[in-house]
């Protein structure tokens, strides 16, 4: 999941002045009479103030986005629980946007994209980033525009990430503070932790979410994530890190006693994003895994029904090293890429756009809206009318988030700056989460033997279906956890062995490979 010069002249400015102006790179090629018309899709990220739009073209932080960009915007909101499918349906009618922004992972030479690259159906954007793109090129560090290449030429403009840790252990501290135990360290502090809340009558005490999307810290702790960026040389072969056997099963081990003990729902296997938050702000849960950003959303959204609630982040219990945390990402979050049909102009149209949203101007427009509805000017000082409520926190989140396309996806500073708790998530960003994480062996491009077989394929943040199956088989009790050798004689006969010998040979002669700090 992403987020978030005087006003005086932005409300004088034509459409077509502020095209030029957000840019301050000159003119497009062809000069406009009035905005340019551009169709843009990407994920509703769960937003429940976008859902809940009957129209969200007319919404105004979207209208003023194109006012002050000088485009009009043909939004398109793609639910996030389908946005591959979605995206794959796209290329194969060939019925795609001007801009496509991605969730995550969706690299141009990774297996959902490189198709539609190699087919043509994206333009590169080098020339176009070079005249119209220059705050971009400056703001956005070489580590990303390396991610999102294609035979030395770019095809996408990112979000970033200032720091590859994003992802963040969040506990409701009252909760804890009435089991009278400590913050938990370690995976055993952890489940007595769980053990107290569920005595103290707190129904799912850890939050699990279907197909262990943001519940995946246990594998952290045992260095086993199953992702495309985590592989691991054990004597002469790159396998992924779920083959360190002892180590997998004292992680399902934990998910088990978890399931057996009533520490998370019975249903765990079907919680959709939609039902995992609507479980937390409930109060039913008292511990789970998210993006570290988000907890100013996570301490106004669980008041409203637990005004007494208290959210923080904590350390991620560790394993046997001493070590945890979720997956280290890449330097790029989201992706967007420009449709190959459009026109020059329309094209520059796009990078301006984009190009806007780094700058000072955009900053300020992103992050505290418009001068004298959401914030004033005191003494030259900006005055931010802080949301208050969940759904003022979600519009919030859809303009500073969902709507700002290009960003620092690590920890919006800006925003976070102009509150106490707001200082307290930097604070704890950098001296708790950055400071943890698990990464691994990975290659640039993609092992192409992944795409191949979609069995045993990894990827960015999704576990090779095979793996996941026999995974919740056996935290279900269906199959026995020392079994997992089994699993991974089907996961080689299924494609793995492939994929094994693809990861070795270019581990060996050094192609693309891309090392973790661990490696």
């Amino acid at each position: 999941m992403k987020r978030w010069k005087k006003s005086a002249l932005l409300l004088t400015l034509t459409a077509s002045l502020a095209l030029t102006a957000c840019s301050g790179q000159g003119a497009s090629p062809k000069e406009s009479p009035g905005p340019v018309k551009v169709s843009l899709s990407l994920s509703d990220s769960l937003n429940k103030y976008a859902l809940a739009s009957t129209d969200i073209n007319n919404d105004k932080w979207a209208k003023k986005l194109g006012e002050m960009t000088g485009v009009q915007l043909d939004i398109k909101l793609v639910p996030h629980a389908e946005f591959k499918p979605k995206t794959a349906l796209m290329f194969a009618s060939n019925d795609i946007p001007d801009v496509m922004n991605t969730i995550q992972g969706m690299f141009p030479e990774g297996p959902d994209m490189i198709g539609a690259i190699k087919g043509g159906l994206f333009m590169p954007l080098d020339d176009l980033l070079k005249e119209y793109g220059q705050d971009l090129l400056k703001a956005i560090p070489k580590e990303a525009w390396d991610e999102v290449k294609y035979k030395g030429k770019i095809y996408a403009i990112p979000e970033y990430l200032s720091v590859p840790t994003r992802r963040a252990t969040f506990i409701r501290k009252d909760l804890l503070d009435a089991t009278g135990l400590p913050a938990p360290k370690t995976i055993d502090e952890f489940l007595n932790v769980l053990r107290a809340m569920k005595k103290n009558g707190v129904e799912q005490p850890f939050a699990f979410r279907q197909n262990f999307v943001y519940s995946d810290f246990i594998f952290g702790a045992y260095d086993v994530m199953p992702y495309s960026t985590m592989f691991e040389k054990i004597g002469d072969e790159v396998v992924p890190k779920f083959f360190k056997v002892e180590q997998m099963q004292k992680a399902l081990q934990v998910y088990k006693t978890m399931y057996d003990e009533g520490l998370m729902t019975k249903d765990f296997a079907s919680v959709d994003g939609n039902k995992w938050t609507n479980n937390i702000n409930a109060g039913k849960s008292g511990i789970w895994n998210h993006n570290a950003n988000l907890l100013m959303t996570w301490i106004n959204t669980t008041k409203v029904t637990n005004p007494k609630s208290e959210v923080v982040i904590i350390p991620s219990p560790v394993g046997d090293d001493g070590k945890g945390g979720m997956m280290k990402y890449s330097y790029t979050g989201g992706l967007s890429y420009i449709n190959s049909k459009v026109s020059k102009e329309k094209a520059a149209a796009i990078v301006k756009m984009l190009n806007f949203m780094v700058t000072e101007q955009g900053d300020k427009f992103f992050n505290f809206g418009i001068e004298g509805d959401t914030y004033q000017t005191q003494d030259g000082k900006v005055v931010y009318k802080q949301p208050k409520t969940p759904e003022e926190t979600y519009e919030e989140q859809f303009r500073s988030v969902i709507l700002r396309l290009v960003e620092d996806t690590a920890l919006n500073r800006t925003l976070l700056n102009q509150t106490e708790d707001g200082k307290k998530l930097i604070q704890q960003f950098d001296t708790i989460v950055a400071k943890e994480g698990r990464d691994g062996i990975s290659f640039a491009p993609e092992l192409a033997s992944s795409a191949k077989f979609t069995d045993a394929g990894l990827k960015f943040s999704d576990m090779p279906p095979v793996i996941l199956d026999h995974m919740l088989k056996m935290v279900y009790g269906k199959e026995p956890i020392s079994d997992w050798p089994k699993v991974l004689e089907e996961w080689k006969a299924k494609g793995g062995n492939d994929i094994i010998k693809e990861a070795t040979e270019r581990y060996n002669k050094k192609e693309g490979v891309k090392l973790g700090d661990s490696n």
